[in-house]
């Protein structure tokens, strides 16, 4: 055989391995076999490792990180500091394992009876929680909670409020939000408090950070508010009754699948209960996400 003609014949035998070695591990990846998973930004709520971080906040936080969560919220800020850390140090003791500092949740009701509120302090206390929000390193601050107001008149209040809060956060180059629990979803005097503050808020100075689990155990469907106040929910509380996909209560799938009426540039998990240890927990509600194929990667790019 001529020397120009083995080689020619080993190069077509070579080509057709190789073809047939690709197209074994394209229907392997399909399958979902052994390739490498797809990045996703995701983001952890620490109120889901609050006893860890009680007992070790930098192993609790190294764990966090292990685990493959983009970045946190915070849910321990009091007098200026976060876990009882300075701003900046908090921020840096974050960013050593490689995770964001995304938002926080914090805030101060207002006096019971509303008129009797002390202004005063209100304001001072924001101003300096803003600026300590703003010196970690927050692009969010979120209010997680505000006393069920007894009449419609006191939640307006809490609306007026709440514009001037987000008009601060603004001017500090923070965004404001509210984050809900179920109580919203009851009325007050023939109003559905959640759809009076979506309605009574200031779009441009107040998002809404939409627990999903609790706006069901609240009757009500999270798609829906997507469709009725399409861009309103920056941030998602994406949670369960414990781990995530566990229970068969929330259609995640629909929820995700809709996610882009819902204005949402990031998801953030919360296990608030638990089968297993917690760490274990935000593990398998990471896994979940990462291994479902109706979240996507990157949401905050999705909306840009």
């Amino acid at each position: 055989m001529k020397k120009q003609s083995f080689l020619l014949i080993c190069a077509l035998l070579g080509g057709a391995v190789l073809m047939s070695c690709n197209q074994k591990q394209g229907a392997k990846t399909a399958q979902g076999g052994d390739s490498a998973k797809i990045d996703k930004k995701i983001y952890l709520q620490l109120y889901s490792v609050r006893d860890d971080i009680k007992s070790d906040f930098k192993g609790t936080i190294a764990k966090v990180a292990e685990i493959g969560y983009t970045g946190v919220e915070a849910a321990g800020y009091a007098d200026g500091k976060f876990y009882g850390l300075e701003p900046k140090e908090f921020k840096k003791e974050i960013e050593s394992v490689g995770m964001e500092v995304l938002s926080s949740h914090a805030g101060r009701p207002l006096a019971e009876n509303v008129a009797q509120t002390n202004w005063e302090e209100v304001w001072k206390w924001w101003d300096e929680a803003i600026a300590a929000h703003k010196a970690a390193g927050m692009k969010y601050l979120v209010v997680p909670w505000i006393p069920t107001p007894k009449t419609l008149a006191d939640l307006k209040s809490y609306c007026d409020y709440f514009n001037q809060i987000g008009e601060k956060c603004n001017a500090a180059g923070l965004r404001f939000g509210y984050h809900n629990h179920n109580f919203e979803f009851t009325e007050i005097e023939g109003q559905t408090m959640y759809d009076y503050l979506l309605t009574n808020t200031d779009p441009s100075k107040v998002f809404f950070q939409m627990d999903v689990y609790w706006t069901g155990r609240g009757g009500k469907s999270p798609v829906e508010y997507f469709k009725k106040y399409p861009g309103r929910f920056e941030l998602l509380h994406i949670k369960d009754e414990k781990e995530l996909g566990q229970s068969g209560m929330v259609g995640f799938d629909a929820i995700f699948n809709n996610i882009d009426k819902a204005g949402a540039k990031y998801i953030i998990v919360e296990v608030e209960r638990y089968d297993y240890a917690p760490l274990e927990s935000i593990k398998m509600s990471y896994d979940y996400l990462i291994n479902s194929p109706f979240v996507k990667a990157d949401y905050a790019q999705s909306v840009q």
